[in-house]
């Protein structure tokens, strides 16, 4: 039977009631307390950023933090809220000071949702502000008010002071973990140097900002002291250690990003830009960041984040009138971290020697890797090592995720163990007896060793390098929108806009793209991001393009009077109307056949490095060909120049925009 469908069934909540009916969306996800992004954190979370703006705006160098079992005590020493409204400020939606960006700046805070959903969201909700002698208390109990207080001739210091216990209906069982308090806590006086938080009576406090909260957070030694730089609406910190991996730490007005944004993909690219130009070597950026321990903090003017949560910046810009996060990033880091390495030459020759041993390590891996690739062609899948299941992770069956695999010590165990199994979701794989003890060996050891690489055979879940398609297309996934001019092929150059989209198939070595970095931008946002640049020229490169829906946006860029050009791999067949749209094909096969639905190609640019043969070249599907070096390593300009003489029509792509430092 259908439900009806008619004015009856359209309802308007109350404010209480949407934030009590979808609770997700302002604070995440709810959880027990057991992990540290649980909604009761984030409530204590959204109190604390408003003690924060206060001390962030020079007033109250302390807040008081007590956690009684499920009761929560904050306090800090700020102004205080203006009293006529500080019920409104905790009961009415679209309702705060953090508007006008002159009372706060450069605040945590943005929309005035925080301390709402804490009050909705409480069984008990008590607010009490002090100025001047006065104060003004006010008690909710899930969003509805139930009491009202005035004080006058008080001897209490101005500030906030706000008790809340969450709501047990909405936090099942929930519980308070101490460690997670304090690791908050902790990253908040990080962040803001002088301020003292003191909670259930221990006392935070950090003289040296970023560079403490490495201290406090390396589980190694670094290799050499931590460099700290300090700017106008920027600090950064980092260093590198023993460990495998990159570690970042990222920061927007006090607010932990921890899923970076924009400011934390600018600085990795431009960490590396600075260090290739300090060295004057065209080193490989994995090599530049491997081991890397770092932490960075941005302070923005009204900032955009993505989610209520904030947890990652999508700001463009520092602010209405400023430069760009890349800009300001790009700037601080050249002219200071270029300085403290001219200065500092023992931290930059060890800096060079682990860039160096991570670049050795990584050709040795690669060499291991092929070899163990030319086992595997030998090799059958079905080894006498691996009892197989039938139902894999990455297949498509229903019980997909029951499926496991179990590592015996020896063929004995496998034994006994492979007769007790489930058939069809457990596999085993068994090792040596006595295998080698890896632990503070290098990942040249571990990719040598026989039964790593027996279980490379097992055919791994296929990565989702390529986006979602989009039926419509009304929304792309864009790693960044920049102007430069062409450096490449023959429209070299000219002036361009570039729009480069997220992820690839096939993710080359010696790419520099961050191919998984990327915001959601509806056609008309890009299209208005485009317009802010004077090019005629839109060039869509990636990542791989063509693995998004790109016709409509092509659409709308042809009929805003652009003309279009598309960098791509060539080895996902374009949608036909394209060719309508896009007037210059460059196609970059790299160790691939073309895809036959490029009928039409302006020109094939293949990288040389020393794979390359020349005999790989499909000449007569393009105008033109170009040879691009691998990188600026003379071998690879040689073994250009050697190719061209033998093929005097192909022509040498110099990759300009390099040369003259442009993006």
């Amino acid at each position: 039977m259908t439900a009806t469908y008619d004015e009856g069934t359209i309802k308007t909540l109350d404010w209480q009631e949407h934030i009590r009916k979808r609770p997700g969306m302002y604070i995440g996800k709810l959880g027990d307390g057991s992990a540290a992004d649980d909604g009761i954190y984030v409530l204590l979370k959204e109190v604390l950023d408003n003690s924060v703006d206060e001390f962030m705006m020079g007033f109250g160098k302390k807040i008081t933090v007590e956690i009684d079992q499920d009761k929560v005590f904050v306090r800090d020493y700020g102004r205080g809220i203006p009293l006529g409204k500080l019920d409104d400020v905790v009961s009415k939606m679209n309702t705060g000071a953090k508007y006008d960006s002159k009372v706060f700046k450069k605040s945590v805070g943005l929309n005035g949702v925080g301390i709402k959903a804490v009050n909705a969201l409480s069984n008990d909700f008590t607010i009490k502000a002090v100025r001047e002698g006065v104060a003004k208390e006010v008690s909710f109990s899930k969003g509805i008010k139930t009491g009202e207080e005035d004080f006058k001739g008080l001897k209490e210091e101005n500030g906030t002071i706000v008790s809340f216990i969450p709501d047990q209906s909405v936090f099942k069982k929930y519980h308070y973990i101490n460690d997670y308090v304090v690791n908050m806590l902790k990253n908040y006086t990080f962040l803001n140097s002088g301020l003292t938080i003191e909670f259930n009576g221990e006392k935070y406090f950090s003289r040296n900002g970023l560079r403490d909260l490495l201290e406090e957070n390396m589980d190694h030694h670094p290799i050499y002291p931590i460099i700290h730089l300090k700017g106008e609406d920027i600090e950064v910190a980092l260093t590198h250690g023993n460990q495998y991996g990159e570690d970042y730490y990222s920061f927007v007005n006090g607010q932990h990003t921890s899923q970076g944004g924009s400011h934390l993909q600018a600085f990795r690219e431009v960490l590396v830009k600075t260090i290739r130009e300090f060295y004057k070597k065209d080193f490989d950026p994995s090599d530049i960041r491997a081991s890397i321990v770092a932490a960075v903090s941005i302070k923005v003017e009204e900032p955009v984040f993505e989610s209520q949560t904030k947890t990652k910046l999508g700001s463009k810009d520092i602010g209405p009138d400023g430069p760009s996060v890349r800009a300001h990033v790009a700037n601080f880091m050249q002219k200071e971290l270029n300085n403290f390495l001219h200065k500092n030459s023992e931290v930059a020759e060890v800096l060079l020697r682990r860039i160096v041993e991570s670049e050795r390590e990584r050709k040795a891996i690669s060499g291991i890797k092929k070899l163990a690739k030319q086992r595997a062609k030998k090799s059958s899948l079905h080894n006498k090592k691996l009892r197989d299941c039938r139902v894999h992770f990455n297949g498509k069956k229903v019980d997909k995720e029951k499926s496991s695999i179990f590592i015996t010590e020896g063929d004995s165990a496998s034994g006994s163990i492979t007769k007790s199994r489930d058939v069809n979701t457990q596999a085993v794989f068994s090792l040596k007896g006595k295998p080698l003890n890896t632990f503070g060996l290098t990942k040249k050891v571990v990719y040598e060793n026989e039964e790593f690489n027996l279980l490379q055979l097992i055919p791994p879940a296929p990565e989702d390098r390529l986006p979602v398609w989009r039926d419509d297309g009304s929304v792309l996934q864009v790693n960044e929108i920049f102007y430069s001019l062409e450096g490449e092929g023959s429209r070299v150059g000219q002036p361009t806009t570039f729009v480069r989209l997220a992820k690839c198939n096939l993710r080359c070595f010696f790419c520099d793209t961050e191919f998984d970095t990327f915001e959601e931008m509806a056609i008309a946002q890009i299209v208005e991001e485009v317009r802010r640049h004077s090019a005629q020229w839109v060039c869509l490169t990636g990542g791989e393009p063509l693995g998004q829906n790109i016709t409509p946006l092509c659409d709308a860029l042809k009929a805003a009077g652009y003309r279009l050009h598309i960098e791509t791999n060539g080895t996902v067949d374009p949608d036909p109307e394209l060719y309508n749209l896009i007037e210059h094909w460059t196609v970059s096969p790299k160790r691939r056949e073309i895809a036959d639905g490029l009928t039409y190609i302006t020109e094939l640019k293949y990288v040389v490095g020393k794979t390359f043969r020349e005999d790989s070249v499909d000449e007569d599907r393009a105008d033109m060909v170009f040879l691009q070096p691998e990188s600026s390593s003379p071998e690879y300009t040689h073994k250009v120049l050697e190719i061209l003489s033998r093929h005097p029509t192909w022509r040498l792509s110099c990759r300009i925009h390099k040369v003259l430092h442009l993006p």
